[in-house]
């Protein structure tokens, strides 16, 4: 009789494991290529972040330490809290400033793009293929032209001998001709039908562009219900141009609180301070009157204004984007 067999005693180890081993080392392998990669572009990334850094971080932290001290920008400097704020609000000059900046809103911002909205609709409507390309470069001509260039330009123009009282006396409206940068008046209108000239083809070509987007199929359904062009311009074409709006409003909005370069050639905040703006206003603290405290008092207000004005404008838009 042959003698039984012992038995043979098993592994530990199944063929169920091989493949949680293998899925773990590929979990791992995957983590170090993530790893790698994020280090990679962070190195990219560095350069662009320390420029920014230096350059807009850095100022903007210095900008608030000067507002609360007195400092001539040689000599030493002394802490005075919020006095500096205190004074531009007393004082009626500074205040002035801010509020010819928001009027300028009007003209630098709520102009263009009411206007860029019927422009834009009215190129998409009617002038199409090569015609619409020509109109495009022609109202967006304005915003490659430097705007000191352009100040200049309209400080021509917009003068006594200049070719728009030429025109009006041409026409038999002498009575209206005046130097309009020079009168207290019409000086800070005159100035923004300059931002308008600057703005209008920047809002028309970013809003005929949202136009293009737009499902013509939405038109055409609205057309075979018997609607007019204003009625798919209100229901249609508005409600879905409202992210673009937005932007446009930003970046209008912005450069009217925010006006210098025009402001200066063309007036240089003059007559008096009718066209003064809180851009002006902190060069000549500054740099004329070597008042730095009370310069980055204004320029901080500044910025505080415009993202006040600019943070419900972003929250609108991005909210009512499908």
């Amino acid at each position: 009789m042959p003698a039984p067999s012992k038995p043979t005693a098993t592994s530990t180890v199944t063929s169920d494991d091989r493949p949680v081993a293998s899925a773990l080392s590929r979990w791992t392998s995957l983590s170090r290529v993530v790893r790698r990669e994020a280090a990679i572009g962070w190195l990219f990334v560095l350069p662009a972040l320390l420029m920014y850094a230096l350059f807009v971080l850095l100022p903007l932290l210095l900008s608030i330490q000067y507002s609360f001290l007195r400092w001539d920008g040689i000599g030493p400097m002394t802490w005075v809290g919020l006095k500096n704020y205190a004074t531009v609000l007393d004082d009626p000059d500074l205040l002035g400033t801010i509020f010819n900046a928001f009027k300028l809103v009007i003209f630098f911002s709520f102009i263009p793009v009411t206007l860029g909205l019927v422009v834009a609709s009215v190129i998409h409507r009617v002038a199409t293929g090569r015609l619409g390309a020509i109109a495009r470069t022609v109202l967006f001509l304005p915003q490659v032209i430097p705007l000191v260039a352009a100040g200049i330009i309209w400080g021509w123009l917009l003068a006594l001998p200049g070719l728009i009282n030429q025109i009006l006396r041409a026409v038999g409206l002498e009575t209206f001709a005046r130097a309009w940068l020079g009168d207290f008046d019409w000086a800070l209108p005159a100035v923004g039908l300059i931002g308008v000239w600057v703005l209008l083809g920047f809002c028309t070509v970013l809003l005929l562009t949202g136009i293009t987007k737009i499902d013509p199929s939405l038109y055409e359904s609205a057309r075979i219900d018997g609607a007019g062009w204003f009625t798919e311009f209100v229901n249609i074409t508005i409600p879905l141009l409202k992210q673009e709006i937005g932007v446009c409003l930003t970046v209008t909005v912005i450069a009217a609180l925010a006006a210098f370069d025009i402001v200066y050639v063309s007036t240089a905040g003059g007559p008096g301070n009718s066209t003064a703006v809180p851009g002006i206003q902190i060069y000549i603290l500054a740099f004329t009157e070597q008042r730095i405290g009370l310069a980055s008092a204004l320029a901080v207000m500044l910025m505080v204004l415009v993202l006040v004005v600019i943070l419900p404008i972003q929250y609108l838009s991005r909210e009512s984007t499908p």
